[in-house]
C-alpha cells in the first residue's frame, strides 16, 4: 500500500495512525529498511508513505492500494505520476479529502468521474462526535466559504473569478455547431 499526501509530514502522520491501529490489533509492524516512512507487517505487506513531490515518488510498481490523503491539495502532476503504479497489479485507488476549490483532479473525479467511483460524503454537522457549539465557533472563525469547504464537504469557487464555474458549465452546450460564413 502506498500513501501519498501533499507533504512527507502528512504521510508520516497517516503511518503513525496506521501503526497505532495495528498495535491495538496485536500486529507488530516495523520499518521496511528501505523507505524512511514505512511499515512492514509480519506477512511481508508494506505501507509506504510518500512525500508530496512528483519527481521523487516514482519507482513503485504492482501497487495493490494507492491512497491519496488530502487529495484536493495534491497537485495534478503528482496524481499523474502516481497512477501508473497501479497498472501491473490492478490496484485500487482511494482519494480521501475535504473539498477545496472547483479545480484539480479530485474535483473533476468527484463531479465527473462516473459511476465506477464510490463517493462517501460525511459533513461535520451529521457527525455526532462533533459538538454543535464547536461548529458555530468554526463558522465564525473561518467564514461561510471556509466553513462550507472544511466542514460541509462543498467545493466552492475561489472567489476571484468573474463568473462562477457552474454558470460557465451550464453555458457550455455540446450541441452548438460552428458557424461557417
Amino acid at each position: 500500500m502506498l500513501v501519498a499526501s501533499p507533504s512527507s509530514r502528512q504521510s508520516g502522520e497517516f503511518l503513525s495512525k496506521a501503526s497505532g491501529l495495528l498495535g491495538r490489533a496485536g500486529i507488530r509492524a516495523r520499518g521496511d529498511g528501505y523507505n524512511e516512512l514505512s511499515l512492514k507487517l509480519p506477512n511481508g505487506s508494506r505501507i509506504v508513505g510518500l512525500p508530496g513531490v512528483e519527481g521523487t515518488v516514482r519507482g513503485f510498481s504492482s501497487v495493490s492500494l494507492l491512497l491519496i490523503d488530502e487529495a484536493s491539495r495534491v497537485e495534478d502532476e503528482m496524481y499523474r505520476a502516481l497512477r501508473p503504479m497501479l497498472a501491473v497489479g490492478s490496484g485500487d485507488l482511494w482519494l480521501m479529502s475535504t473539498p477545496n476549490r472547483k479545480q484539480g483532479f479530485f474535483y473533476d473525479i468527484w463531479e465527473h468521474g462516473g459511476e465506477e467511483w464510490m463517493r462517501v460524503k460525511a459533513p461535520a454537522n451529521e457527525c455526532p462526535r462533533i459538538p454543535e457549539e464547536f461548529l458555530k465557533e468554526e463558522l465564525a472563525e473561518h467564514g461561510e466559504d471556509g466553513f462550507r469547504r472544511e466542514y460541509l464537504c462543498e467545493f466552492l469557487d475561489g472567489g476571484t473569478a468573474v463568473f462562477d464555474r457552474e454558470l460557465l458549465d451550464r453555458a457550455m452546450d455540446g450541441e452548438v455547431r460552428q458557424l461557417v460564413l
